[in-house]
């Protein structure tokens, strides 16, 4: 398997791990009465298990892209946005002469 694919599954399971932790402090600390809500509703299963992929699914791509911002390298770190070497224009307006016929 790639080392991408590896890296990938790795953050995935990291940021759905995180994610249930998340949805179990939600439940646990009761915010907005979510565990009353779970608890006492048929389909409450179904509710913290949809809450927990969605969680799932942001958590994991937030995970993977701070994985993979990190991997620059200490050279990579004088590229971003300077232009020093370019000068500077400054623009000057320029005046049009507009003619209008009278009606």
């Amino acid at each position: 398997m790639p080392k991408l694919v590896k890296l990938y599954i790795t953050q995935v399971l990291i940021g759905f791990a995180i994610a249930a932790g998340f949805v179990g402090m939600l439940l646990y600390f009761n915010v907005a009465n979510l565990w009353h809500l779970v608890t006492h509703n048929d389909a409450g299963i179904i509710a913290v298990i949809v809450l927990w992929f969605a969680n799932g699914i942001v958590f994991s791509g937030v995970q993977f892209a701070i994985t993979i911002m990190r991997m620059a390298d200490s050279e990579d770190e004088d590229q971003g946005g300077k232009r020093d070497d370019l000068p500077l224009v400054a623009l000057e307006p320029v005046p049009v002469e507009v003619t209008a016929k009278r009606r």
